[in-house]
């Protein structure tokens, strides 16, 4: 399952910082000057999962393979972004491409690192990047609407269909709300996300402090945390130059770094956690001594859909599930005594698998 999160903002706010240290790489540069990064730079990183070392201890495994998640590092948008300032169309491409938007705002004052619009304020930076999404929506819908129309006017149903909701996503956007607000019923959200809305895409937002304020915020990153609060959002408290000082540290030496700032996990962990579960996401394992290993699956998908991730044959021949609950099979030391104790249990097409479950899938 490829799931992908831009990482979105003003130049100089510490997006290309903050990939560096996710990543662990330098391919993103992240230098003192608008427009640095040109192309957008991905990386794949693992979903931190510690259920999945306690899994492999158990069960003897020679590898651990987490679940993983893409984070795209946008160049810097700005004004008149919708416009193609500053490059602003082809990134804004880049945007459509994602599933989810993680906004950075900067909520740090450092004056060696300017700012492109010469102020610190996280609530007006967030402001420029969603307006000139709205905007970039505004125009595409009402390119589109015409053509819609016409093929509405001659009957066609899936163009009456698409003709409403684009009036839908119009009344939110020139209301001056974002498009995810819009209430959307599940028969028309295919059809919603076939409309590639920039304003419609899952939002976090993304606080970046000093070094200082990693571990409660300041006055800034509280600012942001109301402002994603009143859009129905989550804010994530992370310090970008700590975490990429963190990432070039081996285990221990990371732990000893995060005691002596007084912080439980590098921030990184809870923005790629927060960034799986803004999709609608949970994972279940399969566990053997070959390898322990997450799987990703929506909430709410049953035991065949789960089953199809590994492969599509899977599903098309699923027969049942042999499913032990995560705390069951870590309490009774793995599948053996758990199948004695009764916790291993067969389940069918309908069950709906939940966060954590170890499954063994038979299929024709």
């Amino acid at each position: 399952m490829a799931l992908k999160v831009a990482i979105v903002g003003l130049p100089n706010v510490g997006k290309s910082t903050l990939f560096n240290a996710l990543t662990k790489t330098a391919a993103a540069q992240a230098a003192n000057y608008p427009f640095c990064t040109i192309e957008p730079n991905t990386g794949d990183v693992a979903v931190p999962e510690p259920r999945l070392k306690v899994l492999a201890e158990i069960a003897g495994s020679k590898e651990i393979i987490p679940s993983r998640i893409t984070f795209v590092d946008i160049a810097g948008l700005v004004r008149g972004a919708s416009k193609g300032e500053g490059l602003g169309n082809q990134f804004l491409a880049n945007i459509r491409d994602c599933d989810a938007i993680a906004f950075v705002a900067r909520c740090f004052v450092d004056d060696d690192i300017t700012h492109v619009e010469n102020r610190i304020d996280p609530i007006s930076d967030l402001e420029i990047i969603e307006t000139e999404l709205m905007l970039a929506d505004l125009e595409s819908l009402e390119r589109r609407r015409v053509q819609m129309e016409k093929r509405a006017k001659g009957g066609d149903k899936e163009s009456q269909q698409s003709l409403r909701l684009v009036d839908l996503a119009l009344a939110r956007l020139n209301a001056g709300k974002p498009a995810r607000t819009a209430e959307v019923s599940k028969e028309d959200r295919k059809a919603w996300d076939m409309l590639q809305l920039l304003t419609a895409l899952p939002a976090l937002y993304v606080a970046n402090v000093d070094e200082s304020s990693a571990d409660k915020g300041n006055e800034l990153s509280d600012r942001v945390a109301e402002r994603a609060k009143a859009d129905g959002a989550n804010t994530v408290v992370i310090s970008a130059r700590i975490d990429s000082e963190l990432a070039v540290l081996d285990e221990a030496e990371q732990m000893e770094f995060l005691e002596s700032m007084g912080l439980a996990e590098p921030g990184l962990n809870r923005l790629i956690r927060e960034a799986y579960a803004l999709l609608g996401l949970q994972s279940y394992f399969t566990v053997g001594p070959k390898e322990a290993r997450a799987w990703t699956i929506h909430i709410g998908d049953t035991a065949p859909q789960a089953a199809g991730v590994i492969h599509t044959d899977f599903e098309k021949g699923f027969i049942r599930a042999e499913t032990i609950a995560y705390d069951d099979y870590v309490a009774l030391k793995g599948e053996a005594k758990a199948r004695e104790a009764g916790k291993l249990r067969a389940e069918g097409k309908s069950y709906v698998v939940k966060d954590g479950d170890v499954m063994n899938f038979l299929f024709n």
